[in-house]
């Protein structure tokens, strides 16, 4: 199964340790930061990818920590 997860920061500060509940176990790739350099960004970001752990979160029975760019989106896919 894919799954396609994206996640918004509206805020101007960088959130580092940021949990988000998911959907299934796995490794979640990072297929677009709207913060990366590519497009004007400060590659703020996860460096490529982020694991789901078993832990509950947002309803979900899985979760991961990452970090959110400033005023950025993230999509991730597992």
């Amino acid at each position: 199964d894919s799954h396609l997860v994206c996640v918004c920061n509206f805020s101007p500060i960088p959130r580092t340790g940021y949990r988000l509940g998911l959907p299934a176990p796995g490794d979640y790739h990072e297929v677009l930061n709207t913060d990366a350099e590519a497009y004007g960004g400060t590659n703020t970001g996860n460096m490529g990818t982020v694991a789901a752990e078993p832990v509950r979160w947002h309803g979900l029975d899985y979760s991961c920590q990452l970090t959110l760019p400033p005023l950025g989106t993230v999509w991730l896919r597992r």
